[in-house]
């Protein structure tokens, strides 16, 4: 009989899971298709685009909520159960409430891993497509970026002059050791400029003391000079941070780069953790809200329940979004602004654990 109930509450909270995740995934698709028709809209592009740009992105919005649909499915799986009598079950089997939240805690657990190892690489490739798409019909897909081993690499244009841009390393907001090479239409070499630093905060970036390289001839110049362009420190960073768009391995050779050019790894350290912790994150949130679900009198509305649920939701999130930003700016760990939250969610877990069995 237990091994029937077992598999009776597996099956029911998988159901609610998978009904949640439609919904959600419905609604990110909703939303996104319509910012996709407006992006596409001065383009020649096919019709069916903007809704195959919607589904390839919709799957990385959902790792985003996946937290919020965990705990609702809890909170749901509890108002059925109450509904149909059926946690009259427990009772009647000589079981506890300790029992249920196990079997919630193990699914919850079992997806996190499913997220980890099959869920997310393959979101990851869709956003590199959806991304690589997007960049074809930019305004800006003219303009090319890359990194490797010798630095970052950026193509612009400007008032008909094709611009060749090498920067050894990056300590923002500077590039170091930069190399210009400007041409005309025809790619015809106009000059070269070398500057051991240049600031990149803006779209005007600030050159000073360049050595210029034109007609057989060098010239170091003991002023600044402003070169416009299309870039600056964010859209570099956001070009070369597309973290979504990685898997788990593609990100640690990133960071292995990273090292070697002297590039600050602290965004994929904590997008890394963030994903390897989710099946203890998730593990913890099923605990924290079938907890409330036991503790709150049966007399109570079943919209109290989801709306407590959300609003727990909301805090939790922007709980970690503020650790997320304090390790960003160095103001606690990289771990430690992971960990922190899901260890002190911890503690309140196990301290709502240890007298559950008297509800």
């Amino acid at each position: 009989m237990v091994k029937t109930l077992d598999k009776y509450f597996i099956g029911l909270f998988f159901k609610k899971l998978l009904i949640l995740s439609i919904i959600f995934f419905l609604l990110s698709f909703t939303l996104t298709i319509f910012e996709e028709i407006t992006y596409l809209s001065d383009s020649t592009s096919a019709f069916y685009l903007p809704f195959m740009l919607a589904i390839f992105d919709a799957p990385t919005t959902l790792i985003e909520i996946f937290p919020f649909i965990i705990l609702i499915t809890a909170q749901l799986f509890f108002i059925d159960l109450i509904k149909k009598k059926e946690n009259e079950l427990i009772k009647i089997n000589n079981l506890n409430n300790l029992y249920l939240i196990k079997i919630l805690a193990l699914c919850s657990f079992l997806f996190g891993i499913f997220i980890i190892t099959i869920y997310y690489p393959i979101s990851s490739k869709l956003k590199f497509i959806y991304s690589d798409i997007k960049n074809i019909y930019s305004e800006d897909g003219k303009y090319l970026k890359h990194l490797n081993d010798n630095g970052i690499w950026i193509k612009d244009e400007l008032n008909n002059e094709i611009y060749i841009i090498n920067g050894a390393s990056k300590k923002d907001p500077f590039l170091e050791d930069v190399f210009i090479s400007k041409f005309n239409n025809n790619f015809d070499l106009i000059e070269n400029i070398f500057a051991k630093n240049v600031d990149i905060t803006t779209d005007k970036w600030v050159i000073k003391n360049p050595i210029i390289f034109k007609d057989n001839r060098q010239t170091l110049l003991e002023d600044t000079i402003i070169l416009n362009t299309h870039f600056n420190i964010n859209k570099i960073n956001s070009a070369f941070r597309n973290l979504n768009s990685f898997n788990l391995f593609q990100l640690i050779d990133i960071k292995k780069e990273n090292k070697l050019l002297g590039y600050s790894s602290q965004d994929i350290d904590l997008h890394f953790l963030k994903i390897i912790s989710l099946p203890i994150y998730f593990t913890i949130l099923v605990i924290i809200s079938s907890l409330i679900m036991l503790n709150i009198k049966k007399n109570k509305p079943y919209i109290f329940h989801v709306l407590l649920g959300i609003s727990l939701s909301v805090i939790i999130y922007y709980i970690n979004n503020i650790f997320n930003v304090f390790g960003l700016t160095n103001k606690i760990p990289i771990y430690l602004s992971i960990f922190f939250p899901i260890i002190f969610l911890g503690i309140i877990s196990i301290t709502g654990l240890i007298r559950i069995n008297e509800k």
